[in-house]
């Protein structure tokens, strides 16, 4: 049961949230305005508002920001019959769990208030983080090895100067390029990249340089290169280590002339981009196997940008693992709000042999099955538990002095449910719960559907 204040300036909304309140075993107020809610003491602290939009006196939006002072640990749900993008920017900015359109339907309205209230109930535990409600593209990292990579792209970014990325596969070396790329003088230009590795050898040079129409069987019109297409901006080669020896020679070239022809074109075009190239090769090793030009090799690396491994830097791993929550969050349409102490210990006891890309690859995963707001361990991998050293036995292969107050609640929940065939009426009867409870708890231990 919680305590759930409603703000509606409609008599008729007050008295059917009251009464479908109090029928799910909540404790239901309500009053016609922000100012009225204002005067409850702290002794009468919901922990829930319902707020509508348009009231009498302060609008809703106006006061979620004072009801946010005044009970600093109550969540929100914006209710509104008025369906524009911005109030609902404003609100979820200012605070607001969730952004409810009348007229209300109440099983979404009970989904809702469920999910607040896990979120509340989440707050209350110690650790964990807490996923920023908006998503903005960027750099994440803070170590003294990413502050150095930040430095010397505020120093590069405004030369032309190549630059030559290193490091293992996943470490995120296209976002560095993307970086030089938005912090120098042509950042209004195009920025094309290249997998060197994925091109045909046969096509390689044609789809670098371009071709006209008649230079081979099949080239039934003039096709622009990636140079072409990268004039005035940047033209990022990823994989570099990977592109034929007989192409390197035509590389070498253009970074040496700025001048290149497209295929069966006797013309020769300016190569006005600038040249950025990353590789997870050992190029030194590739140089002495006769794989790599070692004057290419110098060519590329005026200044060379080394990325550390994700182990390199496990202090990053709670800003990286909020960030990718909130960027699943976005293209997933999900709402994980919060990731539990023992999920962020799980993801912390893990190596990431496959770097940023691989733990981006889990959160997305773990955010896509995750059934309630806050991820937790269950939500993760058996593979990724398993290898992290932080796997959870079944309550039954351990012992009672082993097993969390948590390892309990969800065992003896998940035996209730299983007795009872799902049924949740008959749960809540054996538990001694309301069905909201029962809900939250189902969240909570992500017991999906059962």
């Amino acid at each position: 049961m919680a305590r759930i204040l409603i703000i509606d300036d409609d008599a008729s909304i007050r008295q059917t949230l009251q009464a479908f309140l109090l029928e799910e075993s909540h404790e239901a107020q309500a009053c016609a305005s922000v100012e009225e809610a204002l005067r409850f003491g702290n002794s009468e602290c919901p922990e829930l508002i319902l707020l509508d939009v348009r009231l009498g006196g302060m609008s809703g939006l106006d006061g979620l920001l004072v009801l946010k002072v005044q009970y600093p640990d109550c969540r929100i749900l914006i209710m509104t019959a008025h369906h524009d993008m911005e109030s609902t920017i404003q609100a979820m900015q200012r605070g607001a769990d969730d952004y409810l359109h009348k007229p209300l339907d109440l099983d979404e309205l009970e989904v809702a208030i469920n999910h607040s209230l896990a979120m509340l109930e989440s707050n209350s535990m110690n650790g964990g983080l807490d996923v920023p409600l908006q998503y903005t593209p960027g750099m994440v990292g803070s170590s003294p090895k990413m502050r150095e990579i930040y430095k010397t792209i505020g120093l590069i970014s405004s030369t032309l100067a190549t630059v030559l990325i290193t490091g293992e596969s996943g470490t995120g070396k296209e976002l560095i390029a993307r970086a030089i790329h938005d912090a120098g003088e042509r950042s209004s230009g195009p920025f094309v990249a290249v997998n060197c590795a994925a091109l045909s050898e046969n096509l390689i040079e044609s789809e670098m340089f371009g071709h006209t129409k008649g230079a081979f069987t099949g080239a039934v019109e003039n096709h622009p290169g990636k140079f072409t297409l990268a004039q005035g901006g940047t033209l990022f080669l990823d994989e570099i280590g990977e592109l034929p020896l007989s192409l390197q020679a035509k590389l070498l070239r253009v970074l040496q002339e700025k001048e290149y022809s497209p295929l069966g074109s006797k013309n020769v075009l300016k190569a006005d981009c600038r040249i950025i190239a990353a590789t997870n090769i050992d190029l030194p090793s590739a140089i002495k196997a006769k794989q790599f030009r070692e004057d290419l090799f110098y060519r590329l690396q005026i200044i060379s940008i080394w990325v550390p491994s994700l182990r390199e830097r496990p202090e990053e791993i709670p800003e990286l693992v909020k960030y990718l929550a909130a960027k699943a969050n976005y293209y997933l349409k999900s709402k994980v709000r919060r990731i539990t102490p023992e999920a962020l210990q799980c993801l912390q006891n893990y190596a990431w042999p496959g770097n940023v890309r691989e733990l981006e690859h889990q959160i997305f995963r773990s955010v896509t099955l995750s059934q309630s707001p806050n991820l937790d361990v269950y939500s993760l991998s058996d593979e990724l538990q398993q290898m992290s050293g932080v796997f959870k036995e079944s309550a039954e292969d351990l012992s009672p002095e082993q097993l969390s107050l948590a390892d309990v609640e969800r065992a003896h929940v998940c035996q209730v449910l299983d007795t009872t065939q799902g049924h949740r009426g008959k749960a809540c009867d054996i538990l001694g719960v309301s069905r909201p409870r029962l809900q939250r708890m189902i969240e909570r231990f992500n017991l999906g559907s059962t």
